[in-house]
C-alpha cells in the first residue's frame, strides 16, 4: 500500500511540474518580449569592459542612434534583436519557443559577425522575470567546437523597464575567451 501511495505522489509531482515548467517557460519567453522597441548605448561612464571602446559600438556612445533594438514579430511567436543595426558588425538574434502553444523550452539561433549561427537554449536555472540567460545548445557541433562563437547570452532588465545589461560571452578553442557587455537605455 505505501509503495502505490508512493507512486501515486510521484506521477501527480511529476503531471504537474511539468505544466508549471511549461508555465515558467513561457513567462521567461514574455520577458524577452518587455524588450520590444529601440535602445540606445547607456553613457560611457556606466560602460564596462572593451566592447563599446570600439568601433562600432564607440561611435554609438553619446548618441541618439539605436544600438539594439528588439521587434516581436509572427503574430508574437517570435524576438527579433538587432545588436549594432546599420554597422558592419550588425548581430542578430531571433528568440522563439519550441511550440507557442505549449512552451517547454526557449530557443534561439545568433546570427555572428564572425558568420556562424550558435543555437542557444534558455537555462531557466539562471533566468527569472528580469534576467534572460541563454546558453549554447551542447546538442549542436559548433557549441562543442573550438571555432569562435557566441556561448552565452544575457539579458538583465532594470526593476523599470527603461535599462538593459546585455552579455554576450565568446568562446573561441573550446573555452572561454571573453565577456562584451552593454549597458542600453530604452529610447523614449
Amino acid at each position: 500500500m505505501k509503495y502505490v501511495h508512493f507512486i501515486s505522489i510521484l506521477c501527480l509531482t511529476l503531471v504537474l511540474s511539468s505544466g508549471w515548467a511549461g508555465t515558467n517557460t513561457l513567462n521567461h519567453y514574455k520577458t524577452l518580449t518587455l524588450l520590444n522597441g529601440d535602445w540606445m548605448l547607456s553613457p560611457a561612464a556606466e560602460q564596462e569592459g572593451g566592447a563599446t571602446k570600439k568601433d562600432p559600438a564607440a561611435k554609438l556612445i553619446d548618441t541618439d542612434n539605436t544600438a539594439i533594438s528588439f521587434m516581436v514579430i509572427g503574430k508574437s511567436s517570435t524576438v527579433q534583436e538587432n545588436l549594432l543595426p546599420g554597422t558592419g558588425k550588425e548581430m542578430a538574434t531571433m528568440y522563439h519557443c519550441n511550440d507557442f502553444n505549449n512552451c517547454s523550452q526557449v530557443q534561439a539561433k545568433h546570427y555572428f559577425a564572425k558568420q556562424n549561427q550558435p543555437e542557444l537554449i534558455l537555462d531557466a536555472a539562471k533566468s527569472n522575470g528580469s534576467i534572460i540567460v541563454m546558453a549554447c545548445d551542447m546538442n549542436t557541433s559548433l557549441c562543442n567546437s573550438a571555432e569562435g562563437h557566441v556561448h552565452m547570452i544575457k539579458h538583465e532588465l532594470s526593476q523599470d523597464n527603461n535599462h538593459l545589461r546585455t552579455t554576450y560571452t565568446i568562446y573561441s578553442n573550446g573555452k572561454f575567451e571573453k565577456d562584451s557587455i552593454y549597458h542600453f537605455d530604452r529610447k523614449q
